[in-house]
């Protein structure tokens, strides 16, 4: 029999991450009103209570910052046939030049480059100037990924985005079996900018009425942009977690979120990131080690041991065993602490997932991990 590892061994063993979760537990759709979910709030190194999201007025301070994530998904499933009649299957994950985008197609070994894909219109035309065929062309495949780099052949001037709502479908994770709620539950209320194919999930439990209380409260917000793609969801699949590999995703962090965030600390507010994929953004622009407006791709890899730049307090959802969002929210408590709420969140009932409920941790409760 091998020897127990240590913690310290565990904080960077894939197996230290893994965790039993009952299929029940599986949220298929979101809370109702969004800011009823349940939070459980980790206030200090030993502490934490059960709350409603609804209460975080309540529970962060005035002069507080929230960043939040303001990426919008986009419909980027889409089905289509090749010229033999097969079915084919495409989840666009980023545009790479223009009308040039990153794919996993399923099938996809056939695939070769130069083959033709053919799509099909997923809803009636709204708008006159809308297209009637939709077709993309295999230029190569994409060894990081296992994707395929296609080209859309669309008229000129005109970019894909403008023709996915005809086209395509949100893409929801595939643990949602049994969703009933309307398209725009998975979209943020405060969501702009398309580019996602999945959302920004910590964020979908905010209303526009707890937005109101929170600004009426003096807790401020800015936004960044991090178009969530396949690196937030691909499986660690190494078994040293130090060695897992983030697939780069695109991120804006505008300089006036910047000054926000500046202003913030010099008053002795605190850094309140709303989700994983800001914590990303953020950490990620201050990798030189100041934070500075940035505009590009982070692959940024956080687990214990990450030396905190920006963030202070984290609101999130409860994430995949073995997944680089478990393993990030260990960097902020620590993986023997986080897994322990887990246990208790699941004796509680807590909901999990992407339409699941939150968690809400506070700088006070870093104190022993840091």
């Amino acid at each position: 029999m091998s020897p127990a590892l240590s913690a310290e061994e565990l904080d960077r063993s894939l197996a230290g991450y893994d965790y039993e979760l009952p299929q029940e537990r599986i949220a298929q759709n979101p809370a109702c009103p969004r800011d009823s979910a349940r939070l459980l709030v980790v206030d200090s190194p030993i502490h934490h209570t059960h709350r409603v999201f609804r209460d975080l007025p309540e529970l962060l301070l005035p002069g507080d910052l929230l960043v939040m994530n303001n990426t919008r998904v986009i419909p980027a499933r889409l089905y289509g046939h090749k010229a033999s009649g097969a079915r084919v299957e495409v989840l666009l994950l980023e545009e790479q030049q223009h009308n040039n985008w990153l794919a996993l197609v399923k099938p996809g070994k056939r695939l070769q480059p130069g083959a033709k894909i053919v799509f099909e219109p997923q809803r009636r035309k709204e708008r006159k100037e809308e297209i009637d065929s939709l077709s993309a062309t295999v230029l190569e495949t994409d060894e990081a990924t296992g994707g395929r780099l296609l080209q859309f052949n669309v008229p000129s001037g005109v970019r894909l985005l403008q023709w996915l709502d005809s086209f395509g479908r949100v893409p929801l994770p595939p643990y949602i079996t049994d969703f009933q709620a309307g398209l725009e539950a998975y979209q943020t209320v405060y969501a702009q900018r398309p580019g996602a194919v999945a959302a920004p999930t910590a964020g979908l439990h905010f209303t526009p009425r707890l937005l109101e209380r929170l600004q009426e409260q003096g807790i401020n917000s800015a936004f960044v942009t991090l178009h969530v793609g396949v690196g937030t969801f691909r499986p660690v699949e190494v078994e040293n977690v130090a060695q897992h590999k983030m697939h780069g995703e695109w991120v804006e962090v505008p300089a006036e979120t910047v000054e926000q965030i500046r202003e913030t600390q010099l008053k002795g507010g605190r850094i309140i990131a709303v989700g994983t994929t800001v914590v990303r953004a953020l950490e990620g622009a201050a990798e030189s080690g100041q934070l500075q407006p940035f505009c590009g791709k982070t692959d940024l890899f956080i687990y214990p041991g990450y030396n905190w730049r920006v963030v202070e307090g984290l609101i999130t959802n409860f994430h995949l065993p073995r997944s680089s969002l478990l393993m990030l929210v260990s960097a902020l408590i620590g993986r023997q602490r986080l897994l322990g709420l887990y246990q208790e969140a699941i004796a509680s009932s807590y909901r999990f997932y992407s339409f699941g409920d939150a968690m809400l941790i506070l700088p006070e409760a870093r104190s022993l991990s840091q």
